[in-house]
């Protein structure tokens, strides 16, 4: 199944409509080592962690080399514990993880990549800038040594309003363009889960996020 899921996607995700390829991260939280790499001998060759301990635990039996990616919320104390090791931090949703990201980075003599997240929904349940406070963030952020800004990730509210969420997802595709205005390094809008990918790939994403529609239905058993 998760060889056939992801052969299925690669044929979907290719480009979007403004000619950019379409970078698919398999969401791996709570996946076996065993699935995970199952997924990365089918063509996957990003793979996204949400939680500092799996990634730590597993890390060792990847295969495959793929870029490894930081996607969930982020406690400053476990920073430690990905740099010189994670291709993208896309959640730093506050100046104080980014901070510690520059900070550590630094320390260990390496750069770290990074993508600023919006709180696109204004919701209280989801960290991130709030959107108009993302140009001002994004020129903190950039100042910082060691860390480099390379786009903005934002995830869409649950909503059946398909209006309402191609509305929120065109606002990203603009801040995202102002910022690619600004500055050659911008080359991401990680925008899209397995519910709403393809209307965010059509809204301009150029990153997606995906777990259940590669891997099937979580089991959080563990």
């Amino acid at each position: 199944m998760i060889e056939e899921n992801v052969k299925k996607l690669l044929e979907e995700i290719k480009e979007n409509p403004f000619g950019e390829k379409v970078t698919l991260v398999a969401a791996v939280k709570t996946q076996t080592v065993e699935d995970i790499n199952r997924a990365i001998s089918a063509g996957i060759t990003d793979i996204g962690d949400n939680h500092v301990q799996e990634f730590r635990d597993k890390y060792d039996g990847i295969t495959g080399n793929p870029n490894r990616h930081f996607i969930g919320h982020l406690q400053t104390n476990k920073v430690k514990y990905l740099i010189g090791r994670t291709y993208l931090y896309q959640s730093v949703d506050r100046y104080e993880l980014a901070e510690e990201i520059s900070k550590r980075s630094e320390r260990a003599n390496v750069t770290s990549d990074c993508l600023i997240q919006i709180n696109i929904g204004n919701e209280e349940t989801k960290g991130g800038f709030e959107y108009d406070e993302g140009l001002e963030a994004y020129e903190k952020i950039r100042a910082m040594p060691a860390l480099k800004v390379k786009g903005l990730m934002a995830m869409l509210p649950i909503s059946d309003d398909e209006a309402l969420l191609r509305d929120l997802a065109k606002k990203m595709r603009a801040l995202y363009e102002k910022l690619r205005g600004k500055d050659g390094d911008i080359r991401y809008l990680s925008m899209g889960m397995s519910g709403d990918w393809k209307l965010c790939m059509e809204c301009g994403s150029n990153m997606v996020r995906l777990g259940t529609s590669i891997f099937g239905p979580r089991h959080y058993n563990t």
